[in-house]
């Protein structure tokens, strides 16, 4: 099933409908997604990061899970198949693909599920519309980055601290000031917020890189000398973050912060890790709300809270603004307990996808 979830796209699939080997598996995904190929022409790949993605379902054996998810990233120009990130626009689209392939049954009027993300071992709690205990996609909820509305599906993930990195703050600091020195880039000094909340994360201050933070995404993507920077910048930092070499990797992702401009509670431009996204990635959206609450942070002077404990940060974005539903803990306000988002998802397309014989090393019929 080829199905958009949040602001992605990508085929899902039965775990028991792919190769068990991981190579063999590993192999019919790129074929399926045409990579790799800048154009992805011979597969269902979009020609972009966000819509070279797959998802991988079944059911969970884990007592209080019902279903475990597989997220894989894919690569239009690469060979490199990806499955130690989480994806959270992807996972909008699990218990939609659940329901229609028949893995639970759906109750009347809302259908929630636990759901496990076997990447990093995260689990959220995901409803959906299921009116009659039928899957509804229509609806009147609109996220920025998607055309029209559809079903709103709530997603409240449970515990995204340090979902790749060893904790939430992986260099044991809410704020670094790195010297970097790369070939090619002339050195510079930059403070830095190092986090994991669901997405490893180096966040900066835009006006520390000589930015605004409002530059449009075409802008942004034709800096090639900001680019360059940025990359000496996440190497080096992913280093200290524990997460080794990061050249071949698409995390962490790097994220320009300026005031917000619109309304919101903090503007942001972020890199994946290469280009600039559309948008912002719904565990990129939580990583960085998380940082604006955090005293000491990159983010925290930059940032427009709204009152009260428990804090819905407005993330502004190149496309709109992503809204993050925030618990902090009372006894620690540096613990966060809780983060809840709304995204939507729909099924584009059902059917069989063909592939060259010669992907499962078979001679053709």
């Amino acid at each position: 099933m080829l199905m958009r979830g949040g602001t992605s796209r990508g085929p899902f699939f039965l775990e028991s409908d792919l190769p068990a080997d991981i190579d063999e598996r590993n192999r019919v995904l790129l074929a399926v997604m045409g990579s790799p190929d800048r154009r992805q022409i011979d597969g269902l790949g979009g020609a972009h990061t966000l819509t070279s993605k797959a998802g991988i379902v079944r059911r969970s054996t884990q007592p209080g899970v019902a279903l475990d998810f597989l997220f894989v990233q894919l690569q239009p120009d690469s060979d490199l198949v990806d499955t130690t990130p989480n994806c959270g626009n992807m996972l909008a689209a699990v218990l939609p693909f659940a329901l229609e392939r028949g893995l639970i049954d759906a109750d009347d009027g809302t259908t929630t599920a636990r759901v496990l993300t076997i990447n990093t071992g995260m689990q959220c709690d995901i409803t959906v519309q299921t009116p009659g205990r039928r899957l509804a996609y229509g609806g009147a909820a609109a996220i920025d980055g998607v055309p029209g509305s559809a079903a709103p599906i709530a997603i409240d993930f449970l515990d995204t601290a340090g979902s790749v990195c060893a904790s939430l703050l992986p260099t044991g600091q809410v704020r670094d000031v790195l010297a970097v020195t790369a070939a090619g880039v002339a050195p510079f000094s930059i403070a830095v917020t190092c986090i994991d909340n669901g997405m490893p994360m180096v966040l900066m201050q835009a006006a520390d890189m000589g930015r605004s933070g409002d530059e449009s995404v075409d802008a942004l993507n034709a800096d090639s000398e900001l680019k360059e920077r940025l990359e000496a910048l996440r190497l080096q930092a992913a280093v200290l973050m524990g997460l080794g070499d990061v050249s071949r990797k698409p995390y962490p992702k790097m994220c320009l912060l300026a005031p917000p401009r619109h309304g919101g509670s903090i503007g942001t431009r972020c890199f994946i890790p290469h280009a600039c996204h559309d948008a912002i990635g719904v565990l990129a959206a939580v990583t960085v709300a998380t940082a604006c609450v955090l005293d000491g942070s990159v983010a925290r002077p930059l940032a427009t809270l709204p009152a009260g404990a428990n804090p819905t940060v407005s993330v502004e974005h190149p496309s709109g603004e992503f809204s993050v539903a925030l618990g902090i803990d009372p006894a620690d306000p540096q613990r966060v307990t809780r983060a809840a988002l709304l995204r939507t998802a729909r099924l584009i397309m059902r059917g069989d996808v063909m592939i060259p014989a010669s992907t499962l090393n078979r001679n053709p019929a």
